[in-house]
This record gives structure tokens, C-alpha cells and sequence, in this order.
């Protein structure tokens, strides 16, 4: 059942680094990434949850892989332009795909009695997922912003180029329903502060929540 964010509500920014506009690096030479209007959505959801004074997480991937952009020690390291931390706002800094594997993520978590996690950024099936998906495990209640995250391009391992549209759409039916709850970001602003009847409206008649 979809709830209201409330205090134990927290929002999770999920690698929005320079980096992960490098889509040769993330999709061969035909690379191109999906949901231009990720950034935008992000930007609102930061914008929403700072407003509400709800605690704020972002990640930093800082790849062990010698050819990742994604690296604190390069440029495209660094966090998009608008997306600088405020002081109080947890940074986690990661070297692996899920945020919870070899870092202090749960344990602040725990310690500020967050239950309920809002997942957003980057990759869709990647970084995003890995994330959502050990969330779910941890117990915690998670809801995937959906339109607030984008993926690359993925060539299989027959060389299919899948597109990223596919790719995100499949990662985001697997995670839903099991994992997570997908919503859009207008739906999770609006559960900041959503009376009873918009809560049982986004239950009615939105197909992306369950």
C-alpha cells in the first residue's frame, strides 16, 4: 500500500555525475542514453525534499575500473552542476554498483530511523538497480522514481544493440511490485504532502504505483 513520506522518508541520489554522459564509454560506438528530462526531474525531486527538510542522501561511484570516467580523481567524477551537496546532506562514496556494498549507508540509515528510501539517478539497471534491489532486501520501503533516472544502451552478448528505452523499461518492470514501488516524480512530490484523498487518487488511477 502507498504511503505518505513522512519523517522516516529520505531521498537517494544515485551517481549524478559528469561521467555518466560519457555514453561511448557506456554503450560502444553507437552509445546514446535514454530520458533527457532526467536531470530536470531530479532537480525537482532535490528541490521537493530540501523544501520538506527530509534527509538527503547522494552517491559517488569511485570506480576501481582503470577506463571508468566515473572516478573522484577526474573531472567527470564530480557531481553535475546543481546537484552540489548542502551542508547535512549525507555523501556516500562507492566503488562497486550497489550503495550498501562497502560503505556506511544502512547504519546512518538506521541510526536516523529512515525506513522508507526514494531511489533516483543513474544507471536504471545498473548502479540504480543494484541499489533498489538490496533496499528491498534490507527491508526497507522503497520507491523507484522512475522518470527520474536514465540508462545507456547495451550491447548483448550476441550484439544486439538494445536500446535504452528497452533497457530501462525492463529494469524497471523486474524491480517493481517486488523490489520497489515505481512512481513518477510527480507522484512522490506530491506524497510529501498528500492528504488521504490523494493518496487513495495516486492508488486508483495511477498505473505506476501498485
Amino acid at each position: 500500500m502507498i504511503r505518505r513520506f513522512d519523517a522516516d522518508t529520505a531521498l537517494i541520489l544515485i551517481d549524478v555525475q559528469v561521467g555518466v554522459d560519457d555514453v561511448v564509454h557506456w554503450g560502444g560506438p553507437t552509445g546514446r542514453r535514454n530520458n533527457p528530462a532526467a536531470e530536470g526531474h531530479l532537480a525537482q525531486l532535490l528541490a521537493a525534499f530540501r523544501a520538506a527538510h527530509a534527509p538527503i542522501v547522494f552517491t559517488m561511484q569511485d570506480s576501481l575500473e582503470a577506463a571508468s570516467p566515473l572516478k573522484l580523481s577526474l573531472p567527470s567524477g564530480a557531481l553535475k552542476p546543481g546537484f552540489e551537496p548542502l551542508d547535512g546532506e549525507a555523501v556516500i562514496t562507492k566503488q562497486v554498483n550497489g550503495a550498501f556494498f562497502g560503505t556506511d549507508l544502512e547504519i546512518r540509515l538506521r541510526r536516523f530511523g529512515v525506513r522508507r528510501l526514494v531511489v533516483c539517478g543513474f544507471f536504471t539497471n545498473m548502479c540504480v538497480e543494484t541499489t533498489v534491489r538490496t533496499a528491498g532486501n534490507l527491508c526497507f520501503d522503497v520507491y523507484l522514481v522512475h522518470d527520474a533516472c536514465a540508462t545507456s544502451n547495451r550491447v548483448g552478448i550476441s550484439g544486439i544493440d538494445h536500446d535504452p528505452d528497452v533497457v530501462h523499461e525492463l529494469s524497471v518492470t523486474s524491480m517493481h511490485g517486488e523490489f520497489c514501488t515505481a512512481i513518477t516524480t510527480d507522484v512522490a512530490i506530491g506524497l510529501l504532502s498528500a492528504d488521504n484523498t490523494e493518496l487513495q487518487r495516486v492508488q486508483g488511477n495511477d498505473a505506476s504505483v501498485r
